[in-house]
């Protein structure tokens, strides 16, 4: 279950790190103290309801027909690679940051609104957790160890964010320090593809 665990976090918290909508909302949301709480917890649940569904989708599905199991191995690998090289080809392009507008205060309930919106109108965010997680987990044998192990990691990283906006947002603020970040997500999706392929 450990190795579960790690991988899961590992991969979830490397998909969520790319610079966007959702993660500039609530870097400003924290910056400025606005319902931060309200905002993180609204991503991370919502990560999690989307995670387990993923998991459990693909974990059943690999069980009721066997020969899948090989077809997502290598789909999942060839994935990663792809995801990996797009973070690598960022960090040598540069030139990104994350920035954070300015606008009006929003009350609590238009926070949480704004950011279920962020998330769930997302297309890539079924990519990434039903799809990707789910087909990854398919790989492990504790398959809740890989999903809560993902779901940590998106709690760990929105409450991170939020709360520690005040601290992050000179340094990402920065194409350098995105760049660095980009290497090290690339490095750790290669990882886990390098991981699924040495167990088929």
């Amino acid at each position: 279950m450990q190795a579960a665990f790690v991988a899961g976090f590992g991969l979830g918290i490397s998909l969520i790190l790319a610079i966007g909508a959702q993660n500039a909302f609530v870097l400003r949301h924290g910056i400025r103290r606005e319902h931060v709480l309200a905002v993180v917890m609204t991503c991370a649940v919502s990560d999690a309801i989307l995670i387990a569904a993923g998991v459990a989708g693909f974990g059943a599905l690999a069980q009721a027909v066997p020969g899948l199991e090989p077809v997502m191995r290598w789909g999942g690998a060839a994935f990663l690679g792809v995801y990996g090289a797009r973070a690598f080809w960022a960090a040598w392009r540069g030139g990104e940051a994350l920035s954070v507008r300015n606008g009006g205060a929003q009350g609590a309930r238009t926070a949480v609104l704004t950011c279920l919106m962020l998330t769930w109108a997302n297309p890539h965010v079924y990519l990434d957790t039903v799809v990707l997680l789910g087909s990854v987990s398919a790989q492990y044998e504790s398959h809740s160890g890989f999903a809560l192990g993902a779901m940590l990691a998106s709690f760990v990283f929105f409450f991170g964010l939020g709360y520690g906006a005040r601290l992050l947002a000179p340094l990402f603020a920065r194409p350098n320090a995105w760049r660095a970040l980009d290497l090290g997500v690339g490095a750790v999706m290669w990882a886990i593809a390098i991981a699924l392929l040495r167990g088929a």
